[in-house]
């Protein structure tokens, strides 16, 4: 899954600095399902409160898990989206995608997210080819 970029975009990127907001602005059209899922969570954390949010609900196919992969996968991108959203973003598997604030008051909470412990226990026979 690759980024669709404009010819201005990419005119932009040779010449040096390229605009945060227009890259994220490629990203969210490029990656729509995973824009959704991840400004879909970043609401849902600011209405519910708590902690974080995270979706537990597989995509619904393959074009769909590779946007959320690609998205998450690319440092320059998962950086982008959480300035962006003034989240931090974490991942288990092929699609739990979770928001979590940016303050230190859940840095415990995300430490146990993204712990190797959480990782095994958040493994099921179904996920073995995502």
């Amino acid at each position: 899954m690759s980024l669709d970029v404009s010819p201005a975009l990419l005119e932009q990127a040779e010449r040096g600095e390229v605009d945060e907001a227009a890259f994220v602005d490629c990203v969210r059209t490029s990656l729509p399902y995973a824009w959704e899922m991840i400004s879909s969570l970043v609401a849902q954390l600011k209405v519910d409160g708590g902690p974080f949010a995270d979706n537990q609900t597989p995509p619904p196919d393959e074009q769909a898990r590779g946007q959320l992969l690609r998205a998450l996968a690319s440092d320059a991108i998962r950086g982008a989206l959480q300035r962006h959203f003034g989240v931090r973003l974490a991942f288990q598997n092929c699609h739990r995608v979770a928001v979590f604030p940016p303050d230190a008051s859940v840095d415990e909470t995300l430490a146990r997210f993204t712990s190797v412990r959480s990782q095994l226990l958040n493994q099921s026979p179904e996920f073995r080819d995502c």
